[in-house]
């Protein structure tokens, strides 16, 4: 019984990611103008206003002006800092779907606390170095280069936890290189909001902390479903068939939708 409930879990995780896969790509100019069609519940006013003036201009050439909180004054470092947490977040969950499954093939692909805090954890130093760099203007990332090399690093991940049970040695390098990519594609849309004088670094360390709270929860999420599942098995089958069950169907679902979106954004 249990043993099929995994089956059926299996096939079904696989057959979501196919779902949201094919129901659209995530990699939209602005993911967030969305929000601001819901009303009250969506992003914060400032932003929103931000993000039209963005669309009204694509191509930048304009003045930027200091973002205004409510009452019409220039924010501070603590409000700023507080509204770009939650364009961070709002930029994983639930508009980064690539970002996602990324941090989702890592899971997948640690069996130990520590394998998944070593990939975390060196994923997370990877990305902000880049992220950075980039908003500093440092290095300039290229949307058509960048976008369809985060796909092949999702797809990589995925295909490679089919090959091996255990994390790999030279994971943590492959992670470490993978994230300076992914790094780039945050940069790519921090840099799209068109950062007004004065307010850049309040601006880049919400972000960025946005970001990580939307992967720390996804990780944490996929943790406590894990554990759930687990407690649920025969001791002495629990890895084999969780393997089986769940880590390969939706490993393979994982690298089919990154193989897809890589083709798919190079031909784009």
């Amino acid at each position: 019984m249990i043993t099929k409930r995994l089956r059926h879990s299996g096939f079904a995780s696989a057959l979501c990611v196919l779902g949201l896969l094919l129901s659209g790509s995530p990699a939209q100019a602005h993911p967030e103008d969305e929000f601001c069609a819901q009303g009250a519940g969506g992003l914060d006013p400032a932003l929103c206003e931000a993000l039209a003036a963005l669309d009204a201009d694509e191509g930048g050439g304009r003045d930027l002006q200091p973002l205004l909180d409510a009452s019409g004054q220039v924010r501070g470092f603590g409000s700023t800092l507080g509204l770009y947490i939650g364009i961070g977040v709002g930029h994983i969950l639930p508009a980064g779907l690539d970002h996602i499954l990324f941090v989702l093939a890592l899971f997948l692909s640690s069996t130990s606390m520590r394998a998944l805090i070593i990939q975390i954890s060196t994923f997370t130093v990877a990305h902000t170095a880049t992220l950075g760099l980039a908003a500093a203007g440092v290095i300039a990332p290229e949307a058509a280069i960048v976008e369809p090399l985060i796909a092949a690093t999702i797809a990589f991940v995925a295909f490679e936890n089919l090959w091996f049970r255990d994390m790999p040695r030279w994971r943590p390098l492959v992670v470490f290189g993978f994230g300076l990519v992914h790094g780039l594609g945050f940069a790519g849309f921090f840099g799209e909001l068109g950062l007004p004088p004065g307010q850049f670094w309040s601006a880049l360390i919400g972000f960025n902390i946005g970001v990580e709270i939307g992967q720390l929860s996804i990780v944490l999420l996929a943790v406590v479903m894990s554990l759930l599942l687990r407690r649920r098995l025969p001791a002495d089958k629990s890895a084999a068939v969780y393997r089986r069950f769940v880590v390969v169907p939706a490993s393979l679902a994982i690298g089919l939708a990154g193989l897809w979106w890589a083709i798919t954004r190079t031909l784009g």
